[in-house]
């Protein structure tokens, strides 16, 4: 009966040593196509980066004279009420 436990267990071991085997075997090959996947979308993320990188300066420019503008709507706008105010 010892010896027939003894089997048993070690024929147990066996399965479970097979099967996280199994599953480990089959999480790498996920996780491989995740690996080839994720490098497709960092080189487009970098040509991406790339190819926008001359963009920035010029966008500083456009934020500064939009915040110009912004600053002179106010005045522009209190004007505008005022010649309606007298032509209307």
């Amino acid at each position: 009966m010892t010896t027939l436990l003894i089997v048993l267990t070690i024929i147990e071991a066996a399965v479970v040593v097979a099967v996280l085997a199994t599953y480990l075997i089959l999480l790498h090959r996920r996780l491989a196509v995740i690996c080839t996947y994720l490098g497709k979308i960092t080189f487009g993320i970098r040509a991406v980066e790339s190819q926008t990188a001359p963009i920035g300066p010029s966008v500083l420019r456009i934020n500064k004279t939009l915040r110009e503008i912004n600053g002179a709507l106010p005045s522009i706008a209190a004007k505008a009420e005022r010649l309606a105010g007298v032509n209307g």
